[in-house]
């Protein structure tokens, strides 16, 4: 299904945001060794959704809407967040490496979508996504420690 508004990209980015924020506070649960790194995670997520959204709702009209400027497809940045019960700590680090890339794309692409019909917009999805990618970083260290 393709996404065409800003407001379905937002909700789109959203319920990534959500489903990040679900995998990480169950990871936290499991893995006690990086449970603050990953709670920091997990409440970073909601942060970003209340940025989006206040640059969204402070440039909002009509014809912003009705420009459809995003053709976004929901399938290409689907992720797994479900892992067997026995998954090594190291195969919950590469899930949560995936999940990253797929997040970072589509703010990415959302930002690039939207760049030529508003500035607020796709400065808040390009800073989420710089924030996200620190999060590469730090997931990639833990994973070379745990090997």
């Amino acid at each position: 299904m393709s996404i065409n508004t800003c407001s379905g990209a937002i909700s789109f980015l959203k319920s990534l945001e959500n489903d990040s924020s679900a995998f990480y506070q169950h990871v936290a649960q499991k893995h006690e060794k990086d449970k603050d790194v990953f709670l920091t995670y997990a409440k970073e997520n909601s942060k970003y959704v209340i940025q989006v959204e206040r640059a969204y709702f402070g440039v909002i009209t009509d014809a912003l809407e009705g420009c459809f400027a995003f053709d976004i497809d929901q399938e290409q940045y689907q992720f797994t967040t479900h892992l067997e019960e026995e998954a090594s700590y190291s195969e919950v680090l590469r899930c949560a490496l995936a999940m990253e890339k797929k997040i970072i794309e589509c703010y990415l692409v959302a930002a690039e979508q939207s760049q030529y019909l508003m500035a607020d917009i796709p400065r808040a999805f390009k800073l989420v996504a710089k924030k996200r990618n620190e999060r590469i970083e730090k997931l990639q260290s833990l994973l070379d420690m745990n090997k």
